[in-house]
This record gives C-alpha cells, structure tokens and sequence, in this order.
C-alpha cells in the first residue's frame, strides 16, 4: 500500500507536459521492441522459405537429372541383334539358306529346296532355333535398320517354318489360316514380347506402318514364284540400304517383276496390290519401276512404254 501511494503522488506532481513527453517515449520503446521482434520472426520465416526452395530446387534439379540419365540410356539402341541372337545361330541360319537356296535360274528366281530342308532334322532345328531366339528379342533396342531387318528376318523364317509344316504342297495359299481364308497370312504364328503375331501383323502392322518404304517389299518373301526372291543371307542393318535396293533392282528387271510384250509392259500383282506404296497411283509405280530399270527395260521405258496389266505366280517357290 505504501508504494501504491508513493508512486500516485509521484505521478501526480508531475508536469502534465512532462508527463506526456515520458509517456510518449515509453511507447516508442514499445513499438521499437514490437517491430524488432516482428522483423525477427518475418526474417526466420524467410529463412526457413529460402531454405525450403533450396531443398524443393534441389530435389527438381535431381529429377530432371534422372530424367535425362533415363532418356539417354533408353536412347542407347544396338544397330543389331547379336546381343540376344548368339553369333553361332546366326551363322547356322545363314549356312541354312545358303545350303538351301539355289543361283538364280534364267529368269532371275532362286529356288528354294523345301523337301530337302523338311529332311534335315538339323537344319529344321536351326530354323526354330534362330525363331525361337528372335522371339526373346525387344525390338524396341534396335535401331531403325537393325529393327527392319529384324523384322523381315522373321518374317521370312516363321513363312519357311510354316511351309515345311505342310510340305509338300503346291502353293503357300493352299495353307489356310481358317475355313474361309487362303493362306497363313492371317494365323497367329509367332510371339514378340509375349504378343502373338501373325504374318500379316508382321508386314502390314509394323513394316509397312511403322518403315513405310516399297523396298519393304523386296525384304519379304511369301515363298511363291511370282514373289522377290528370298535372300540367301540374313538381312543386316550395316548392309540394308545396298542390298535392298539391289533386290529392287534383281526383281524390277527379271520377267516376273516387269516383262515386256509387244502391248505394253506387264507389271507383277504387288504394284497393283500395294499401289500407295509406290506412289499411289500407275505414273507412280511407273516412277518407281525406272529408278532400277535397267537394259532393255529401261530402253522400252525411256521410249515411252505404257503398263498393260498385272500378273503374278502361286506356285510354291521350289
């Protein structure tokens, strides 16, 4: 009570004025250490946000760091498939069809030898074999070449297997893939990455989408005598552009590719069938025909020889 009193009376005889001037400077004081206090906390709230982007900046950077690490080990593709397909497979398929595919003859066709190959347990195994290995392939990893040969290779393998599955036989159409559809074109054959393919899955669902090109269709061979002949080594990526276009250049010249007559010249089926693909239309086809032609062919051609029609032969390639 004493010094509630003492401190009344104090402040009671002190100058209003005075009075004022110390009760003004009490609250700048107060304010001062308000804000002090605020900049404090605001300044740690800056701190720990900085510090906050740092981490979040820091974790983005290494994101996109294993983004880019991940897209350039998956842009690493091989330019074969030697990594799945042991050497010693490959070197058996290509000793198969050499042993197997005869010289061409007088009209350019090379024959293929079914009986003999249906009689060689060991070559038959080679055969499935060099299938079964394509088939753990990731066509995925290869490059653009090695992914085109890769998938005429198989084609071409898988349209063997199943010949020699009905041999003998008179014409691949003769197999059918079901009651109402010649040949086996349409049948599931073959496995790639657990997806059953057919032939036809094969040449129209990859080949000729995914690589549009007419040299696709001299890679393929449908195992009749009216088709590009059959190549008597594996399709390679090193070699693709040279060796398809000289199996354009062996088919476009050979009778069964182009022959000439006293009418106009007779073009096989294929440019019919597939005519989008060499240019969508006759001139284009045309077109295509006189980057290979050669001799009289391109003589009859340069002279302004016209198409007359189409031709093309079933009979089994043998």
């Amino acid at each position: 009570m004493f010094r509630s009193k003492f401190y009344v009376s104090t402040v009671m005889s002190v100058p209003k004025q005075v009075f004022k001037s110390m009760f003004f400077s009490f609250m700048c004081l107060a304010f001062g250490a308000v804000s002090a206090h605020s900049a404090h906390q605001t300044g740690n709230s800056h701190h720990t946000m900085d510090s906050s982007q740092t981490e979040s900046s820091g974790q983005i950077t290494d994101m996109k760091n294993t983004e880019i690490k991940d897209k350039a080990h998956m842009a690493v593709k091989s330019d074969t498939v030697s990594s799945t397909v042991s050497q010693a497979i490959t070197a058996k398929m290509n000793a198969l069809l050499k042993r197997h595919i005869d010289a061409p003859d007088a009209q350019g066709i090379a024959r293929f030898d079914y009986a003999a190959l249906k009689g060689s347990p060991t070559d038959r195994a080679a055969l499935q074999a060099y299938i079964n290995a394509l088939e753990a392939v990731d066509p995925n990893t290869l490059t653009e070449k090695a992914a085109i040969a890769y998938w005429a290779n198989l084609y071409n393998a898988v349209t063997l297997e199943v010949v020699i599955e009905h041999y003998p036989v008179s014409s691949i159409k003769k197999i059918r893939s079901g009651a109402f559809s010649a040949g086996p074109w349409k049948k599931d054959l073959v496995s790639v990455k657990g997806k059953p393919m057919s032939l036809d899955d094969i040449e129209h669902g990859v080949l000729r989408k995914q690589y549009p090109s007419p040299l696709i269709h001299y890679m393929v061979n449908c195992a009749s005598l009216g088709c590009p002949n059959l190549k008597n080594t594996l399709w390679k990526a090193e070699t693709l552009d040279i060796d398809r276009k000289k199996a354009a250049q062996d088919f476009i010249n050979a009778p069964r590719g182009v022959r000439i007559t006293s009418k106009g010249l007779i073009l096989s089926s294929i440019y019919d069938w597939f005519q989008e693909d060499f240019g969508g239309s006759k001139a284009g086809v045309l077109d295509h025909i006189k980057l290979y032609a050669n001799g009289k062919l391109k003589a009859e051609l340069e002279s302004g020889a016209t198409l007359k029609g189409f031709d093309y032969d079933w009979a089994l390639n043998e």
